[in-house]
């Protein structure tokens, strides 16, 4: 990637509006190139040779109508990027890490790694600021301002302390932290971190953020729990005032096919079994929410609940019981 100052810079730069242009249509003559660009013929005749160089296959057509015509090529060339390119094609890639293309997330980052390897100096920390500080557990999430995001990612990255007001307990208080990680789920962004008032950490809805700030004073890091795995159990379960544990009687690749991964912790468990882990307002609402799955399970925590499950099993045949009654009244009539 040609990314220098003086007049490679500029040489650059023609070269990428040359390639924009040949991606507009089909075939441009000398003339209209040399026109667009407002270099002679001859400039633009070394420009598509730079062009070749770098793998671009354009072609010459000669004769009445003929022209220059960027044409497929066998290989994937090199990408040529301003500054600007090189920033959207990093934050793009960082949605696909974070989920939202299914299945791309492996490939993204890769492609990420690439990039950071091949920018010039004054873009590389930017990049390295969204893959660096970025985690996943999910698929596409709610859009967050991205400004604030490359605020918190630059936090993760430097290692400085981050302040954001965050509304708790029906008011807005300021919130001093030690940023970690951010972490995209299935639905939203979360910033793991460190509150330095409460001693503790936890995650933040960075939608939820407004006047987010990084200073300059660095922090020296903890040890730090595994980003994904704390903000998924924070968001499926730790944020409901009821918390439950059961064992399912179903490989774990089956559950979590059928459970959003921020509405519950699934883990594998020997035999073709797992551990799902899940909140919500009320013990019976989680315990319907398994219950529906269709799999064989057992209550581990909390104990309560297995007499909760002794009543509504006795509701439900009850309910049976009734209708069934009902129904043969019916037909006795």
């Amino acid at each position: 990637m040609e990314t220098v100052g003086g007049d490679e810079r500029g040489t650059t730069e023609r070269v990428l509006t040359l390639l924009g242009l040949l991606q507009q249509r089909q075939v441009w003559t000398g003339p209209e190139l040399a026109d667009q660009l407002g270099v002679t013929p001859r400039t633009v005749r070394r420009d598509v040779e730079r062009l070749r160089a770098l793998g671009y296959p354009v072609h010459a057509i000669q004769g009445v109508g003929g022209g220059y015509q960027l044409g497929p090529g066998q290989d994937l060339p090199p990408l040529l990027l301003d500054d600007e390119e090189a920033i959207a094609t990093a934050v793009s890639l960082l949605a696909s890490a974070g989920g939202a293309v299914a299945g791309a997330g492996d490939a993204a980052l890769r492609a990420l790694t690439k990039l950071d390897r091949v920018l010039p100096t004054r873009l590389r920390h930017e990049v390295r600021a969204l893959s660096g500080a970025v985690e996943s557990f999910g698929g596409g999430r709610t859009p967050v301002d991205p400004d604030v995001l490359m605020t918190l990612a630059r936090a993760c990255r430097d290692e400085v302390e981050a302040g954001f007001d965050y509304p708790s307990g029906g008011e807005v208080r300021r919130r001093r932290v030690e940023p970690y990680r951010l972490v995209a789920s299935d639905r939203r962004w979360y910033l793991l971190a460190y509150d330095l008032d409460r001693d503790d950490w936890r995650s933040f809805r960075v939608d939820r953020m407004t006047g987010v700030s990084a200073r300059t004073w660095r922090f020296r890091p903890r040890a730090m729990p595994d980003a994904a795995a704390y903000v998924q159990e924070s968001v499926a379960s730790r944020v409901y005032p009821h918390q439950a544990r059961f064992l399912v009687h179903a490989p774990a690749g089956t559950v979590r096919a059928q459970i959003p991964a921020s509405a519950a912790v699934v883990r594998e468990r020997a035999g073709d079994r797992c551990e799902v882990l899940s909140g919500g307002g009320s013990l019976d609402f989680v315990l319907m929410h398994v219950l529906l799955l269709g799999h064989d399970f057992e209550v581990l925590d909390p104990p309560e609940l297995t007499s909760r499950c002794r009543v509504l099993a006795e509701k439900l045949l009850s309910a049976g019981s009734g209708s069934a009654a009902q129904e043969s009244a019916r037909r006795r009539s």
